[in-house]
């Protein structure tokens, strides 16, 4: 509803602007291009107006590929193809972890001990980022001593 009445008017009024403009310039310009471009997908960019799941920006979403590109940046003279893979893999799960709601250095340091103590391997799913529980199963626990 805020979105409706407060931002509405505005974007009504920058389309008229930008039509305005547009008309004015030769179609061969850089600019003319560019207005053109922002007219064509006019009712894209208006559409966060009309449902309020859908963000002004994409702000999270650039946030949340910065860190897979510095990452890259960091990781660019690993050594080999192998160990360019072995980590694109070990980020990949610790991203997942992120997304699962889990502190990834927790999540990773407690899997890598349980691989460690010999987690067997037909159960590895349990170990995966959506089924992972900081607690052990019941069956890695020791078994009671009877007196």
């Amino acid at each position: 509803m805020i979105r409706q009445e407060q931002a509405r008017p505005l974007l009504t009024e920058l389309k008229r602007y930008l039509q305005e403009q547009h008309r004015r310039l030769s179609a061969k310009t850089n600019l003319a291009k560019a207005l053109n471009y922002a007219l064509s997908r006019w009712e894209t960019l208006c559409l966060y107006t009309t449902d309020g799941r859908i963000g002004i920006d994409n702000n999270p979403a650039e946030r949340a590929l910065r860190g897979i590109a510095i990452t890259r940046k960091n990781y660019l003279f690993l050594g080999s193809e192998a160990g360019g893979n072995r980590v694109a893999i070990i980020y990949t799960v610790l991203e997942t972890a992120k997304l699962n709601g889990l502190d990834p250095e927790a999540y990773l340091a407690n899997v890598i001990d349980r691989m460690a103590k010999g987690h067997p391997a037909h159960r590895l799913k349990e170990l995966l980022p959506w089924s992972w529980s900081m607690e052990k199963p019941a069956e890695d626990q020791p078994a009671a001593v009877l007196s």
